[in-house]
């Protein structure tokens, strides 16, 4: 098996796992965090807002040093 169809089936194995893992740990409607309702979707999404505003933020930092070094040289 070539290394490239090595890597594609480890990726079709882990997705499929991740995927069929979250029904598997659900007791009826209640999954493993417990009950959903309206704020802890709101605190999560404005969670997700934060991380992903300061993802970038720390990416773009990063790429400006990693240019600036390269332009030292």
């Amino acid at each position: 098996m070539t290394k490239g169809r090595l890597t594609v089936a480890i990726a079709v194995v882990l997705m499929s796992s991740l995927t069929l893992a979250a029904p598997a740990l659900a007791r009826g409607t209640q999954g493993t965090y417990g009950k959903l309702d309206d704020k802890v979707i709101t605190n999560f999404g404005f969670g997700l807002i934060i991380f992903f505003s300061l993802l970038v933020t720390v990416l773009t930092i990063g790429q400006v040093l990693l240019e600036r070094r390269k332009r030292t040289k």
